[in-house]
């Protein structure tokens, strides 16, 4: 939900459209820096949080981030963004804040990783005092981005080595952009025991539901509502469904606005998820 106006809209938002859960933005995700939260901000979204009765709320990390940058400049820049968000989250009591793991620009996988995990330790380091985990996220794996396969995810967490700090967030149209096809009962066995395998189901902290409008394979990252993209439903309907996740929070990043009958469409998408479970 968008924080336009303030926190405290963001909650409000999301109880108008019926969430359980809810993700924002702890600043304006297009730019570098920000002002200080005041305190009175704080007070209104812890009000507007409560009333609005949503269970957890993760937060996602600003876009410009890229901790496997090549350009010194661009590393150093996003740690101290990552470290700024960090402690954002933990004066708001977000637990949780999702990141893209990075881009290598060019300069190789194994090298990016390496940079990524290196700035991932530097920013838990300046951040001891807090309790706020970072989520790595899935990506399709376009152009030179990491988190493309659950291996590098699986690295990430090991080099990093902060098993109660760090996790990791699915993203359901970025791994079937990234070739990992859950379309099927089978297929979406097959992806889940592989993340299973590669980084563990416990170190799950939040999961995407987005279905694609590219497709499996295609390293394309667009976003479709529930069941309407080359998907299908049959994934999201294993996942709402899946006893191991049910404790995980599950947000929707589909496109916003009102369908052809006037109805919000994060609602269509939520009572279609709904329906889905047994």
């Amino acid at each position: 939900m968008s924080i336009s106006g303030g926190f405290d809209q963001a909650a409000r938002r999301a109880r108008q459209a019926g969430c359980d859960c809810l993700q924002i933005f702890v600043k304006n995700q297009r730019r570098w820096h920000a002002p200080p939260i005041e305190e009175a901000a704080v007070r209104n979204w812890r009000r507007a949080r409560n009333a609005a009765r949503t269970g957890p709320v993760v937060a996602h990390s600003t876009y410009l981030i890229n901790l496997a940058a090549p350009v010194a400049v661009v590393r150093h820049r996003s740690l101290l963004a990552l470290v700024d968000e960090l402690r954002r989250c933990e004066q708001l009591g977000i637990g949780d804040l999702v990141l893209h793991p990075g881009c290598h620009m060019g300069r190789g996988e194994k090298a990016g990783l390496r940079r990524v995990a290196s700035a991932l330790r530097a920013a838990l380091e300046r951040t001891e005092s807090t309790r706020t985990r970072i989520l790595l996220e899935t990506t399709a794996g376009q152009g030179t981005a990491l988190g493309g396969c659950f291996e590098h995810l699986s690295e990430l967490l090991e080099r990093a080595a902060s098993p109660v700090r760090l996790g990791v967030c699915l993203d359901t149209c970025h791994v079937f952009a990234a070739g990992y096809d859950i379309r099927t009962v089978k297929g979406y066995m097959r992806a889940m025991n592989r993340l299973d395998s590669a980084v563990g189901l416990g170190r799950v902290g939040c999961i995407h539901l987005n279905d694609s409008k590219a497709a499996c394979g295609s390293r394309v990252d667009r976003h479709e509502h529930v069941g309407e993209g080359m998907i299908g439903r049959i994934a999201f309907k294993c996942l709402v469904n899946d006893t191991r996740l049910e404790h995980i929070p599950m947000i929707l990043e589909t496109p916003k606005g009102r369908d052809s009958r006037g109805r919000d469409l994060d609602r269509v998408n939520l009572a279609r998820l709904r329906r889905m479970r047994r």
